[in-house]
């Protein structure tokens, strides 16, 4: 890391009150600082950048082009730093800080509605919950463990087995009612994960139904969107049943077949190789590894292991 190019979090904080004011007496005022002060942090500023930030227009300084490319990402930055401070003076409070990845729909729908079982369990843990759609750098997010769905293979990082997934084909009730008068799966509209194109494929040809286009459908890119499409009836929808407990309990989703699928990949627990000594982190896994040994619907402990790398929407 080049100090030169690390920029002075101050100087980036009067830039931003300045941008957002387009004054910089009225940056001054707010920042407690005189206003020759806030000219000459964004002349420091400037002169570390190479950038010409601010146009001088009469009584009243504008963004410049590059600036107005400039201030989003200072705004982010503080953002992150802000975030930083709070985290850290949430988890001062408490002796073990946990921050933890979850794939999005797996975290809304399973992870969070059990997870105040562990905040009791565990009330010396600062647990903070992110989502991501897709593998990242552990060098880059300082995460202590992600929740993965595909195979076993994170760069600089151990995978731990959780649980295999299995999908049912559901529909609202009047889809539903529909295939019981006589239509079938093959005529009936479908819903699509774009992140797993050949799922109502792959069922098909398990059952050994075929399909003239079993692509036909509508596609989403998250799992809790073809939740919301199949409740409004857009469709039939190959779901793992343990994201849709909710709404199988109270009828908003009827399974249409009682022949479900276990898919070829599977859920893992990941921790980044330099933090496998985090006491938190070896205490949120076993919980999680806990959470599945009862053998809920549509996670299956050890039904297949993964083939190939995909990832849960």
């Amino acid at each position: 890391m080049q100090r030169r190019l690390v920029p002075d979090i101050s100087t980036l904080q009067t830039f931003e009150c300045a941008a957002r004011h387009g004054n910089f007496t009225r940056a001054a005022e707010e920042l407690s600082l005189t206003q020759s002060a806030v000219s000459r942090q964004i002349r420091d500023l400037e002169a570390q950048t190479g950038l010409r930030l601010f146009e001088r227009v009469r009584q009243r300084v504008v963004l410049s082009e590059t600036g107005e490319r400039f201030l989003p990402e200072v705004r982010e930055l503080l953002a992150r730093a802000e975030r930083m401070m709070i985290g850290a003076m949430a988890a001062g409070q408490r002796r073990q800080p946990l921050r933890v990845a979850t794939l999005p729909t797996f975290g809304t729908r399973w992870l969070i509605p059990r997870l105040g079982a562990f905040a009791a369990s565990a009330p010396d843990v600062a647990l903070t919950i992110e989502s991501r759609g897709q593998p990242f750098s552990f060098d880059e997010d300082n995460f202590d463990l992600a929740i993965h769905y595909g195979q076993p293979s994170w760069p600089g990082a151990v995978a731990t087995f959780l649980c295999s997934e299995v999908v049912v084909p559901v529909a609202a009730p009047f889809l539903a009612a529909r295939l019981q008068r006589g239509q079938t799966l093959e005529d009936s509209p479908r819903l699509h994960l774009t992140t797993r194109p050949k799922l109502w494929q792959d069922w098909f040809d398990r059952e050994g139904e075929g399909a003239r286009d079993a692509y036909n459908g509508i596609r989403f890119d998250q799992f809790s969107m073809i939740i919301s499409a199949a409740v409004a009836g857009m469709g039939l929808a190959l779901l793992p049943s343990y994201l849709i407990e909710d709404e199988i309990a109270r009828g908003a989703l009827i399974p249409v077949s009682d022949r479900a699928m276990a898919t070829e990949y599977s859920y893992y627990i990941v921790q980044p190789e330099r933090k496998r000594t985090s006491k938190a982190a070896e205490l949120f896994q076993d919980w999680l590894l806990g959470q599945v040994t009862r053998r809920e619907p549509g996670m299956e402990k050890g039904l297949s292991e993964p083939a190939a790398q995909d990832r849960e929407g």
